[in-house]
């Protein structure tokens, strides 16, 4: 009997082609058939893992629709297994996103539209993407549902505790961390280091984190895919400096006792808080 309270769940660490879509669908299908292969039940790739991360213009030339045949490619190999990768994707009246699609036997049946467009430092995806405006919750297997958010969605803690409150119990973080980006004082890894170990204790949430690793132009991704249990403990890590899978079994009991023990979501009052926000918003100045 399949036990429905554990997931096996694996984060791709991959170092694609920027614009290069046949080679980077290549990888995706590999690490599929890699994943399947271990019996996982969800495998989470980066943020923009199909297209590449430093785009520009040519965003527009690669931006696909859900039912392009390349993003139904990767439906396909998704059999018995949750995929979720990274795309631009063109949506209606020529709005572009930049997305991640859960796909699982042969259908994409979830896609979160980044919310979150940094524009600051050597960033500018508020240039090239429209921005998302709903966070919403996929339904993996058993009392496990998935919360997705991507890269700097992370970096306001409103929009998590938003896919909390919808009733994650496991968050998805797929990004394009890369050095330098921010300021030259400021650092990446640590920051994301900080910022997944604080949600996963705060929340009592596994977290899994992907990130991309190799140079495109003069950016470079550090990599430093993990996935980290409800008290905040990384369990399983892609090894520095290289391609390729990270797994672990993940227990729902733990996330069960880690949310008696600090009952973060059960004492957050979400309408003291949409009070106190309506009065911020209605004050004067």
């Amino acid at each position: 009997m399949i036990d429905a309270s554990r997931l096996r769940a694996a984060v791709a660490q991959t170092e694609g082609r920027c614009g290069d879509l046949a080679y980077n669908l290549e990888i995706h299908l590999a690490l599929i058939e890699e994943a399947r292969a271990q019996e996982a039940d969800l495998l989470l790739f980066p943020e923009l893992s199909l297209t590449g991360y430093s785009l520009g213009d040519t965003a527009l030339a690669l931006a696909r629709r859900t039912d392009h045949e390349i993003i139904q490619r990767i439906a396909a190999a998704a059999k018995g297994i949750d995929v979720v990768f990274g795309f631009v994707e063109e949506a209606p009246a020529a709005r572009f996103h930049n997305v991640m699609a859960v796909a699982r036997d042969g259908a994409v049946r979830f896609v979160h539209r980044k919310i979150n467009l940094p524009t600051y430092g050597q960033l500018e995806e508020g240039k090239l993407y429209a921005a998302g405006q709903q966070v919403n919750t996929c339904p993996v297997r058993g009392p496990w549902e998935a919360g997705l958010l991507i890269c700097a969605d992370l970096w306001n803690p409103a929009l998590v505790h938003l896919a909390m409150l919808r009733g994650a119990t496991v968050l998805l973080a797929p990004i394009s961390s890369a050095l330098g980006v921010v300021s030259g004082g400021f650092s990446n890894p640590q920051g994301w280091d900080l910022a997944t170990r604080f949600y996963a204790m705060m929340y009592g949430t596994p977290i899994l984190m992907a990130n991309r690793l190799g140079q495109e132009d003069s950016t470079q991704f550090w990599g430093g895919s993990r996935i980290l249990d409800p008290q905040g403990q990384i369990v399983a890590q892609v090894p520095e400096g290289k391609s390729g899978l990270a797994w672990a079994d993940l227990d729902y009991e733990a996330v069960r006792q880690a949310r008696f023990n600090l009952p973060t979501l059960r004492d957050c009052n979400p309408d003291l808080s949409l009070r106190e926000l309506q009065r911020i918003l209605n004050s004067p100045g």
